[in-house]
């Protein structure tokens, strides 16, 4: 069970940090290596800049917040006897989770609301 928490930390870290990277390359807006978003979005410079701006930061801090629970998990994994994790340490971590997805998630749901003209 914790090789499995670790590995969906590490992937999820490495998501969020693919996404900060194509945010940050400014290439959030182009079709082939970034992402789907509203025409409006991709066709105004401005908003364009900030649709790259939003996913570089957020994607950027959800990576760095999947890494705090891979240090508990290593010391636990390299443990003489391992012992399997408490309800609350599981619940702990997948409400830290699913935190994290959230954060990765928030800026493309703005670049969604920039294109209706809020």
């Amino acid at each position: 069970m914790i090789y499995v928490l670790s590995i969906g930390f590490v992937l999820l870290g490495l998501v969020s940090l693919l996404a900060a990277v194509t945010g940050r390359r400014g290439l959030v807006c182009d079709r082939r290596r970034g992402y789907e978003v509203p025409a409006a979005v991709a066709a105004d410079p401005e908003l364009t800049r900030k649709a790259n701006a939003l996913v570089a930061s957020w994607c950027a801090r959800a990576a760095m917040l999947s890494v705090p629970p891979l240090v508990p998990l290593g010391f636990a994994m390299r443990a003489d006897e391992q012992q399997p994790l408490s309800l609350t340490a599981l619940l702990a971590l997948a409400g830290y989770g699913f935190l994290i997805v959230v954060m990765g998630r928030y800026p493309f749901e703005r670049i969604k609301r920039m294109g209706d003209g809020s």
